[in-house]
């Protein structure tokens, strides 16, 4: 009795295993394409790529002149314009010298005399000459006459000439003047003050760190295969990372012509606008560029239109 059992659940196990052979490969399909299904599908135009957001540029602002700090018009944080004066080197003795430079430039006292000893002797010559030629007056005093308006004549442009070398002074003492002045060269923000009021400046020390917001500078590597495919002027999406967030637009202005071997990339640079200097600079960001066709084939000689004449 126990044989026919034996056999009859042996029977059993093989159905089982076949049934087992036929389904389990549909199940695997199904769930294979189940998990195709819930993952979402990339554009073949964009590809994020990691990025960094930086100042357009930073300025480590000093003076040409040295000496002491007399004031500071800015911190840390500030917002400065092009041109605007944000601080200044003592200027004391510079101011004086230009106050005594304007002084002489404003004395016409004299080229108005050297003007009327020009003109009385000029008169005093034509009466000699009139005289001399009723034979009343000799010859030496008509040419000593002639050679005194000479003289007085040379003294007039000379009286003239100290005039313009006056103003030119001025020039020059408002020029030394305006060396003092601390003016920002960029619009954009003060990072660091690196003096304060009262320290001396001396020739390797800068006084101010700014950095230009507007627009920012992206910096991104690419790998080489997309090579070509990025081109100057071409358009691109930004998203800063968080807290920041949100997707901006950005434009490529550089494509690096000098590909590094070792790490397999090529560098991108792009201008981010930054009108409301909303955005911060030094943040991670993801870059997505609308990639332009494949990769072109460079003959032997070819250059940028740049570079042809």
């Amino acid at each position: 009795m126990m044989r026919p059992i034996e056999g009859i659940a042996r029977r059993a196990q093989r159905m089982n295993y076949v049934v087992l052979c036929l389904y389990l490969p549909v199940g695997i399909l199904l769930v294979g394409s189940g998990a195709r299904a819930e993952t979402p599908e990339i554009s073949t135009g964009e590809r994020e790529f990691n990025c960094v957001i930086e100042p357009q540029q930073t300025v480590k602002l000093a003076s040409p002149t040295v000496g002491m700090i007399a004031r500071l018009d800015v911190d840390r944080g500030d917002i400065v314009r092009e041109g605007q004066s944000i601080g200044k080197i003592e200027d004391g003795v510079e101011a004086a010298t230009l106050a005594l430079a304007r002084a002489r430039a404003t004395n016409d006292a004299p080229v108005k005399s050297a003007e009327a000893r020009a003109q009385f002797l000029r008169q005093k010559h034509e009466r000699l000459k009139e005289l001399h030629t009723r034979s009343v007056s000799p010859l030496a005093s008509l040419q000593e006459a002639e050679a005194e308006v000479q003289v007085a004549e040379q003294q007039l442009k000379e009286a003239q000439l100290n005039k313009e070398l006056a103003r030119l002074e001025v020039a020059h003492a408002e020029e030394v003047v305006n060396q003092r002045a601390l003016r920002s060269p960029i619009d954009g923000v003060v990072v660091e003050r690196l003096l304060v009021p009262g320290e001396y400046r001396n020739d390797q020390s800068p006084v101010l760190t700014l950095a230009q917001i507007d627009p920012l500078r992206v910096e991104v590597f690419v790998p080489t295969a997309y090579f070509g495919q990025i081109r100057a002027g071409s358009g691109a999406k930004v998203r800063p990372e968080l807290p920041i967030g949100g997707v901006y637009i950005a434009s490529v202005t550089v494509v690096d012509r000098v590909l590094d071997a070792a790490s397999g990339t090529f560098g991108v640079r792009l201008a981010l606008p930054n009108p409301r200097l909303a955005l911060p600079g030094g943040i991670r960001c993801k870059v997505a560029f609308v990639l332009e066709g494949g990769n072109p084939a460079l003959m032997a000689g070819d250059a940028p239109s740049s570079f042809q004449k």
